[in-house]
């Protein structure tokens, strides 16, 4: 069973509070993949990062002090799309991944999932899946834990298809990345420019940032070549039915707001 370690002091400890400094205490996490680690580990079991107390102090502090990604006070038109996709997530099961154990497949509340038996990309997709699910359920404190373990899951995981690109710039858009979120979209529109959940997702970023004129050309593009894209049954299209769904109506609202 794995020991719990003091946040402040880095000292083995028991209980909800440090014997030594009174700092309360949590489970030790690897900030590179997630994995919960040996207290006195100097390197993940996992992923092999190497670990320091000065990082888990790091990464307790963005996980328990809130202090990193304020993303929940964005927006409801923001955090709407987030908690759709996020409850079709949950309702779907999230990413289809291999069930090989049950801590796998029914992670516990509050702990990592473990990323050891699985590929990069369905790590990724499994994290990504944990946000979403905490996002739905209203859970800031679990969604800002995972929120950088996730995004670098996919960044590590490279080269992406186009549906890890736009689970990556949904996150990035969830964490104020704006302008990475962007970059990633058009990503997806280097491989397919006339891809409806790339075009979406440059939209949706543009706007985040001010570009109305390129959010502009986006949604243009999406009326042009939704009908013929719509009848490929693309599986990440299927997959994401809430947002490709409403793509041409939100699309056609921005645009008629101008």
């Amino acid at each position: 069973m794995t020991n719990l370690v003091c946040p402040k002091c880095g000292k083995d400890a028991q209980g909800n509070f440090c014997q030594e400094c009174g700092a309360k205490v949590v489970n030790r996490f690897c900030n590179q993949c997630g994995a919960q680690v040996r207290s006195a580990a100097k390197y993940c079991n996992q992923c092999g990062s190497h670990i320091s107390v000065s990082e888990h102090k790091a990464a307790a502090s963005a996980a328990l002090g809130g202090k990193n990604l304020p993303w929940w006070i964005t927006g409801a038109a923001m955090f709407a799309v987030i908690v759709i996709v996020g409850s079709q997530m949950v309702q779907r099961g999230g990413p289809s991944i291999p069930e090989t154990t049950q801590s796998v497949g029914n992670p516990q509340p509050g702990s990592p999932p473990d990323l050891s038996t699985m590929t990069p990309v369905e790590a990724a997709d499994r994290l990504f899946n944990r946000v979403m699910t905490a996002v739905s359920a209203g859970d800031s404190t679990e969604a800002q834990q995972f929120m950088p373990m996730a995004i670098g899951a996919y960044e590590r995981a490279r080269p992406l298809n186009s549906d890890g690109l736009f689970h990556l710039s949904m996150l990035q858009r969830t964490a104020m990345q704006p302008e990475a979120a962007l970059a990633t979209a058009e990503e997806i529109l280097e491989l397919n420019s006339d891809h409806l959940l790339g075009l979406s997702a440059a939209a949706n970023a543009a706007i985040e940032l001010g570009r109305s004129d390129m959010a502009a050309t986006y949604y243009e593009r999406v009326l042009e070549v939704y009908e013929s894209q719509i009848e490929l049954d693309v599986p990440e299209y299927i997959d994401h039915s809430p947002i490709t769904d409403q793509l041409r109506a939100e699309a056609n609202a921005f645009l008629g707001s101008r």
